[in-house]
């Protein structure tokens, strides 16, 4: 899902010039790029060059995209070149603000935006090496193993009024309840606990970019301090997939084993992260019924079976 806000030449033109006055980039043009999910982006070409554009509106996310910044920069200077390097203001800062909203920009990365089984193998080894970046330096907030999410979909419930979105959610009960009850199950069991927390993604599949014999992870925009089952659960009804997840770790030398318990508690709160990521955005009852059909339902043959 992107960004669906028409903007006018006028916009355009403002971003442009504050881009120049900011940035120093003569851009020749700005059309729209659709990656991602919050906020909005585009491609920034000038004369020898083209540049990635993120602006986040959203007063609920701006405080998330400001703090990746720096741990963006953190894993740059440590080697990965596999993400988006930021480009820094003409002040020297990693953000600036436009229009009441978070503006980065960033090296354009040509190419698509692909997952599939293939693309795991090296997905999880260009993780791995993430994980072994140290920790210290930089501020990533921490996982806590909360069931705030599901808590705040049931919020969200209370208060809707779509007749249709009411009834399909009421139709969904049974399963919305259980995997509530399961999520704050497993909270409970995870929290406390933190052995090998590192630096993760959390939707690196989704972002992940072929360009040519590259690749490359975009949109670290949520880079949480947790462990590696935040980034794995997503295939985690795979014994191929826990197999080349635990073979990445091992090459990279991270003696680490992805726990069932730490698995099924990221299926479940990813759960009700993206539900409640819908709901945000006025998601319609027909939305929201695709998301229940979705690959995230495969999670749950491994998640619903872990005592």
């Amino acid at each position: 899902m992107y960004s669906n806000v028409v903007r006018s030449e006028e916009y355009k033109h403002r971003i442009i010039a504050f881009i120049r006055n900011a940035y120093g980039i003569e851009a020749v043009n700005i059309p729209l790029a659709r990656r991602g999910f919050y906020g909005e982006t585009w491609r920034l070409n000038a004369a020898d060059a083209s540049y990635f554009l993120k602006i986040v509106y959203a007063a609920t996310h701006q405080a998330v995209y400001e703090r990746s910044f720096a741990v963006v920069q953190h894993l740059c200077g440590h080697g990965i070149d596999f993400i988006s390097r930021i480009v820094k203001a003409k002040d020297g800062g990693l953000f600036t603000r436009f229009d009441g909203a978070v503006l980065g920009v960033f090296d354009w990365i040509d190419g698509e935006n692909i997952e599939t089984d293939a693309t795991k193998i090296p997905e999880y080894q260009m993780l791995a090496k993430v994980y072994t970046v140290p920790i210290h330096g930089v501020f990533i907030p921490c996982e806590d193993f909360s069931d705030s999410f599901a808590r705040k979909f049931f919020g969200q419930w209370s208060v809707l009024e779509d007749p249709a979105l009411l009834s399909l959610l009421e139709r969904n009960r049974a399963k919305l309840e259980h995997r509530a009850g399961r999520l704050k199950c497993f909270a409970k069991r995870c929290q406390g606990d933190t052995e090998g927390f590192v630096i993760t993604h959390g939707d690196a599949g989704g972002n992940f970019i072929v360009s040519g014999d590259r690749h490359f992870i975009v949109d670290w925009d949520n880079p949480v301090l947790a462990p590696p089952e935040r980034d794995a659960w997503v295939m985690c009804c795979r014994e191929w997939a826990r197999d080349a997840f635990h073979s990445a770790l091992r090459q990279n030398g991270i003696s680490y084993t992805l726990r069932p318990e730490r698995l099924a508690y990221y299926c479940y709160q990813f759960f009700f992260f993206y539900l409640t990521a819908f709901l945000d955005v006025s998601a319609q009852a027909d939305t929201v019924a695709e998301y229940f059909d979705h690959w995230i339902e495969d999670s749950f043959a491994y998640a619903d079976r872990v005592a």
